[in-house]
């Protein structure tokens, strides 16, 4: 698991590197009704930016960078298999959307903070993970079934890539055995510190990103159930609305959140990481957690800040 602490290190440069976001209640506007077009555009702005990010990656760094950062040839040539995977994703999403008259999302332009083959290969994996959590966490929505099971065919591929990057890693390819459903504004949170710019011409999505929620680089390598970690708010000062109530951690699952209580500390919250219910989904693997003033539910209502991401083993 050698790579666990680095991955999520990666994301979490990002984060904090983003731009500051003012102070918000706990309490969120009900977001306005999502058709397939939207979800569909949503998908596309999401492969649009893995798309992006392999062909750069693979453009900056060669067959013999990866050999001398420990990768073997095969790595290289599966990553540009995965890469082609994504720029067919593009293609195929573009012309479904084309075709049934709704206008299709152009590449943005977007900056991963990728130096090396390392954290070029940790920030893939996290990507990978985010974009199953992406299509699982949008299928609900679907209203249409030929769209629902081309998402599908799309999710599994996605979940195929996610456990080959894993393994490379030496992480475990399959931690869980649930993937993690996140909404369609939890998943842009993750996306937006990526993305510069965006064509004006591009249609206006019904999606907005929650304040950023990072771990600490000051977190233990192995994180596992029981362990005290800090996320930190950067440029966000979390609160309860009226002033004095509990915040707590929601870590999500497939069966529903795991809540923990957070306490205040200076630039985050301090957290003990809880243990599912037995018979429920563990957390384990590539795990989301938010802030939130509610321990009952999870919605893009209650949430406060995050995902953060962490990894759990």
């Amino acid at each position: 698991m050698k790579s666990t602490f680095f991955s999520i290190a990666a994301l979490a440069a990002v984060a904090l590197a983003a731009p500051a976001k003012n102070n918000l209640l706990a309490l969120r506007q009900a977001a306005p009704e999502i058709t397939d077009a939207d979800i569909l555009n949503y998908a596309l702005t999401l492969e649009h930016l893995e798309d992006k990010f392999y062909r750069e990656g693979l453009d900056n760094f060669t067959e013999s960078d990866f050999a001398a950062a420990g990768f073997d040839s095969t790595v290289y040539a599966n990553l540009k298999e995965v890469s082609s995977d994504e720029t067919t994703h593009v293609s195929f999403l573009t012309a479904a959307l084309t075709k049934a008259g709704a206008k299709p999302v152009a590449e943005c332009t977007y900056s991963f903070g990728v130096t090396d083959v390392k954290t070029f290969l940790a920030t893939a994996s996290i990507l990978e993970g985010v974009g199953v959590s992406a299509y699982l966490g949008a299928a609900a929505d679907i209203m249409s079934k030929a769209y629902l099971t081309a998402a599908g065919s799309i999710l599994t591929v996605e979940s195929r890539h996610s456990s080959y990057l894993r393994a490379t890693l030496d992480q475990s390819p399959f931690p869980s055995p649930f993937d993690v459903p996140l909404s369609l504004n939890e998943v842009y949170t993750l996306a937006a510190p990526f993305i510069v710019a965006c064509p004006e011409s591009n249609p206006t999505l019904p999606v907005k990103a929650f304040p950023t929620l990072a771990s600490a680089p000051s977190n233990p390598k192995n994180i596992t159930a029981g362990t005290e970690i800090t996320l930190l708010t950067p440029g966000t000062v979390v609160k309860p609305a009226d002033g004095t109530s509990q915040i707590f951690a929601a870590f999500i699952t497939v069966t529903g959140p795991v809540f923990t209580e957070a306490t205040p500390v200076d630039g985050g919250f301090s957290l003990t990481v809880p243990t599912a219910a037995e018979g429920s989904a563990p957390i384990k693997g590539q795990s989301y957690v938010v802030l939130t003033g509610c321990n009952t539910t999870v919605t893009d209502d209650t949430v406060a800040a995050g995902p953060a991401i962490l990894e759990i083993v």
